[in-house]
């Protein structure tokens, strides 16, 4: 006779969990821990404990990693390494032996459409799957649209495509988006564009007034306030060189 699952004493699911990408341009820890207090502002709690994958695939050939001080760094600035993404054939036995998983990406594809969200779920309107048909070699992925508020310590994500938001997006919750972000209500909160490394992905607001703002891991805080001239107004976020823009979308003559 099967046991119900209440009666096991542990069950398997399936579960997404999204993890912040530490994308490593040098291996020298004393550079990464100056990187990361610029970034950081000396905020103790800026990533409040999110899993990381450390991406070394743009020194994996060329670099000697010391996988627990870069570990224990990490965990400096609340960030928990889970998984190594790029690594070379002679790294594996030293990620493996730190307890580190490796990471081939693959896993992307088959969470494309899911959402996690850290204490209570958010209703998802996903666009119906098109009937199978010829497609040309370049496809735009559907965009994630969200129709309800998300509150305080909720997060989304919309993994490989751009993310729609058409509520408030309220104090303390945090959207993340592959792609660009569109919020049509007020946002406050944290957004993360381009998350996966587009540079090219903005985040455009009816009436944006956010905790934090990113674009393609390059960060902004507003720790004094969103700029008065463009609060809780539409305006559009965007990476220009290695620094957050904020304009106004709104003509220069409807605001005098």
């Amino acid at each position: 006779m099967s046991k119900s699952p209440s009666s096991l004493p542990i069950e398997i699911k399936i579960s997404t969990v999204v993890a912040i990408s530490a994308i490593l341009h040098s291996s020298d820890p004393i550079a990464i821990d100056a990187a990361l207090t610029q970034m950081t502002g000396g905020v103790s709690d800026f990533f409040e404990d999110e899993f990381a994958v450390i991406d070394v695939a743009a020194i994996a050939d060329s670099a000697y990693i010391d996988w627990r001080a870069l570990v224990d760094l990490l965990k400096k600035y609340r960030l928990n390494a889970v998984a190594v993404r790029g690594a070379g054939p002679g790294m594996l036995a030293a990620i493996k032996a730190r307890g580190l998983a490796l990471d081939d990406g693959a896993g992307a594809d088959r969470a494309r459409e899911d959402v996690a969200a850290a204490s209570a779920a958010v209703t998802i309107a996903q666009p119906p799957a098109p009937a199978p048909q010829p497609q040309p070699q370049s496809v735009a992925l559907p965009a994630m649209i969200v129709d309800t508020p998300v509150r305080a310590g909720q997060r989304v994500y919309a993994r490989g495509c751009d993310l729609i938001i058409t509520a408030a997006v309220n104090n303390g919750a945090e959207i993340i988006a592959d792609g660009s972000i569109h919020v049509y209500a007020p946002m406050h909160g944290r957004a993360l564009a381009g998350a996966s490394g587009n540079a090219d992905s903005r985040i455009f607001g009816l009436a944006l007034q956010p905790e934090l703002v990113s674009i393609a891991g390059v960060y902004r805080t507003f720790d004094e306030g969103f700029p008065a001239e463009l609060a809780r107004q539409p305006a559009q976020i965007r990476l220009v060189g290695d620094r957050i823009d904020i304009s106004s979308l709104t003509p220069a003559s409807s605001r005098t």
